[in-house]
């Protein structure tokens, strides 16, 4: 229950209870009609002043909140708009000073690539976070086949997995179907199975598990890395949110693709959320049958 619903029931309460007792002591103390009535009104209208102030002081402290988010929300991406961009420059200039032998010139090129594909993540995941939050995308929801959907987006990211010596394994339920957008689902899992790879030391897995859960479906990305902090857990869905030892993102990430993946199943009527783990992180989400 919002502040401002709960500051209108409370003064609601307060006039009636006034009301009731001018009534009574109306009755009581041979009070007029008139005086009763006028007395009544005043405190009607009281009661209607604070509650318009009430309502003024609540919006007041919306937008303080909007605006201080506004801010946050600009820094952390003037932040990371500049780190890449900074390196981008200079790399371009060592390169183009023709100072360098070749072979430390591919290296700057690898790393600029590295810095390209950032960048590209970052406005991708703006792009798309603002859309959904808009509702400015259009949504293809159809019965999907959640095991062939999950088998296609492990294979697609072995490669990345297999450079850093992390092992991706499935355990699928037989027969899994939801109602969904096959594309936006794989994107959710692009992010979850990327993100645990990143912060999965060498030698560790990633469990990818599908099963039918409680009417619906329920998939779950796990890793065997070093976990996220306990006062952490309840922002990690959060755009931009740093924490702990960068928590939401690692130094390569742009820290939207957790929300994205929050505003994508939300928008599917599924919510997502942290398994507690003796191990790593557990990321699972659910989404109707």
């Amino acid at each position: 229950m919002s502040a401002l619903r709960r500051q209108g029931m409370l003064t609601v309460a307060v006039v009636a209870a006034i009301l009731i007792a001018i009534f009574l002591a109306a009755r009581m103390m041979y009070v007029s009609d008139r005086d009763a009535l006028l007395f009544s009104v005043l405190v009607l209208a009281i009661g209607l002043v604070s509650l318009r102030i009430a309502s003024l002081a609540e919006r007041e402290r919306s937008r303080e909140a909007a605006e201080a988010a506004r801010r946050q929300m600009i820094a952390a991406v003037s932040h990371d708009l500049r780190t890449p961009l900074a390196s981008l420059k200079l790399l371009v200039e060592a390169v183009d000073d023709e100072i360098v032998d070749e072979e430390t010139r591919r290296r700057y090129l690898a790393t600029m690539r590295v810095n390209v594909n950032s960048l590209s993540t970052l406005i991708d995941d703006l792009f798309e976070l603002s859309r959904i939050e808009a509702g400015d995308i259009e949504w293809s929801i159809r019965q999907v086949e959640l095991g062939m959907l999950v088998d296609e987006t492990v294979a697609a990211m072995q490669p990345e997995a297999g450079a850093k010596g992390v092992e991706i394994r499935t355990q699928l339920g037989e027969g899994l179907r939801a109602n969904a957008d096959p594309e936006k689902v794989q994107r959710v899992l692009f992010n979850l199975i990327r993100n645990a790879i990143r912060h999965t030391p060498a030698d560790g897995s990633v469990t990818v598990r599908a099963s039918s859960e409680r009417g619906g479906v329920e998939i779950e990305v796990a890793d065997t890395g070093d976990g996220i902090p306990d006062g952490d857990r309840e922002r990690v869905f959060d755009a931009f949110f740093r924490g702990g030892e960068d928590v939401a993102r690692s130094s390569d990430g742009a820290g939207l693709g957790l929300a994205v993946s929050r505003a994508i199943v939300e928008r599917h009527g599924g919510r997502i959320w942290l398994e507690p783990a003796v191990r790593g992180t557990s990321v699972r989400f659910s989404l109707p049958r």
